[in-house]
């Protein structure tokens, strides 16, 4: 595993508008480094106090975006079969428009809970932490799109309503292997930061994959 991966990031020119042959000048790029994503964990979960949450599996987002059906989808298809078996709590968040657009592989079942949001934090203005301190889940497995965007917002939702979260790389991307990686980071460094990622931190992210997952 390489220790640093390189990361491009455009350097604003501060002081006012350049005038002349400077406003030509293309923006100036600097080289940082930032920590490798660290190994998955292996965790082994209660089905009891666990609960899967599925973010925004639906038609509209993955028919756009090949790293949804190519790689998320194939994970999380027959992750999503272990899970009914094994009996956890099951949550579904998406916008309004797409709660009848869930791909039918890993599609609503009667008795899940649908949370219908307006943030991509599925936490806010909700009743998702009500419902799932009812069943007594203190941890979340969070999958779904994007790593960058609604699973990092979720995942800090959920820390701050003092939930351990864990998120299989393979069941969430972003539009970018760079947004990608900066989602993972951002999971990592959220809440009780967890950049070594200790499995099963308290109020924190521990990054797995489908198939380092156990049910107890």
């Amino acid at each position: 595993m390489k220790l640093f991966r390189t990361v491009l990031v455009t350097l604003a020119l501060c002081g006012g508008v350049a005038e002349g042959p400077a406003a030509q000048a293309p923006p100036k790029m600097i080289t940082l480094q930032m920590p490798a994503t660290p190994d998955p964990a292996r965790v082994t979960l209660d089905p009891k106090t666990t609960a899967l949450i599925v973010l925004d599996y639906v038609e509209d987002i993955c028919n756009n975006q090949v790293s949804c059906k190519t790689k998320m989808l194939p994970a999380m298809t027959p992750f999503m079969a272990r899970v009914r078996k094994a009996g956890l709590t099951v949550a579904y968040g998406t916008r309004a428009q797409n709660q009848t657009k869930w791909l039918k592989e890993v599609a609503p079942a009667p008795g899940d809970i649908r949370i219908t949001n307006t943030a991509q934090d599925r936490f806010y203005d909700t009743d998702l932490d009500k419902e799932l301190k009812a069943k007594g889940i203190k941890t979340l497995i969070m999958v779904g799109w994007k790593i960058s965007g609604s699973v990092t917002y979720t995942s800090v939702g959920a820390m701050a309503h003092d939930y351990t979260v864990v998120i299989p790389m393979d069941t969430t991307s972003a539009g970018s292997d760079y947004e990608t990686t900066i989602g993972f980071y951002n999971v990592l460094n959220s809440g009780n930061a967890n950049l070594a990622n200790q499995p099963l931190k308290p109020n924190a992210v521990t990054l797995t994959r489908t198939d380092m997952i156990t049910f107890q």
